[in-house]
């Protein structure tokens, strides 16, 4: 299906890349997809797509510095995950999604990142239903036995060695991540070495920030996600204290597949076993 490129400013002037996929101009619903650290937009395209055909307005976007969104080097580029990415880049983005389906439920669909970063979307009140897929704390201790080897190196060793040398994180020459500004990995390092994450770290401001969101949530995890562990989604999620909360944490047997991961959510070839079992009935539609 093809989708309207646009070019959303921010309240600060920046320019974000977001691409909308809607079929006809009366949608019965509306669902904004929010990237994962490193995950280009592009990635989403297929469930942007489903949904489009499924009768739902979607959106697509990549923060500041990241996917479409990035202009030229990122050396010496500013980008805060808190301030830019949740408070200006995610606003943007729904303030556009509400703007084009202004009289149908609006769903926020997080990845990971997606959906750690609700509370400080200054918007937010206009959502209907949030969902996250493969979200979790990221603390590293709580991570898979497999995954604590490799997060130890990455974050004591080739991320304080990286980002002096390259003022911005090369992931995509380390084949890890992807590349990212340089202050935000700096923040997603210090979540992730503490053990109540971004809370722990930010302080009683962003716990107040967390328990102020009131909409209702359900959570899809994986059983076979190395990135996020049971504990890890019972972290994050324990943060939003006053909304309502359901989990779904599904095994590839539940869903009849061989492997689903922190990232197979996405991917085409589950529209069938994921997309119309587990999400198309939790959309809130008119």
């Amino acid at each position: 299906m093809p989708y309207a490129e646009q070019r959303l400013i921010t309240d600060d002037g920046h320019p974000v890349v977001a691409r909308l996929f809607a079929l006809g101009d009366a949608p019965r619903g509306a669902v904004l997809i929010v990237p994962a650290f490193g995950v280009a937009q592009t990635y989403y395209a297929d469930l942007a797509d489903w949904l489009a055909r499924r009768g739902f307005a979607a959106l697509t976007f990549d923060y500041r510095g990241t996917g479409l969104s990035r202009q030229g080097s990122l050396r010496g580029f500013h980008a805060d995950v808190i301030e830019d990415w949740a408070g200006r880049d995610c606003a943007a983005a729904l303030e556009f999604l509400r703007a084009q389906a202004p009289r149908v439920p609006l769903t926020w669909l997080g990845h990971s990142l997606g959906g750690q970063i609700v509370p400080f979307v200054p918007n937010h009140a206009e959502l209907a239903r949030i969902i996250t897929i493969a979200t979790g704390s990221g603390y590293w201790r709580e991570n898979s036995p497999r995954l604590k080897r490799v997060v130890w190196w990455l974050w004591y060793v080739i991320v304080p060695v990286t980002l002096p040398l390259f003022d911005y994180f090369p992931g995509r020459r380390l084949r890890k991540v992807g590349d990212l500004p340089r202050r935000v990995m700096e923040q997603w390092r210090r979540w992730c070495l503490h053990p109540e994450y971004l809370a722990g770290v930010e302080g009683e401001w962003a716990r107040q920030k967390y328990a102020a969101v009131r909409t209702p949530m359900l959570s899809l995890s994986f059983t076979d996600d190395d990135y996020m562990s049971a504990r890890n989604t019972e972290s994050i999620h324990s943060f939003y204290v006053n909304a309502p909360k359901s989990f779904r944490r599904i095994s590839p047997d539940d869903a009849g597949v061989k492997h689903i991961g922190h990232f197979g959510f996405f991917r085409a070839k589950f529209e069938n076993a994921l997309w119309e079992r587990y999400l198309l009935p939790e959309l809130p539609a008119a």
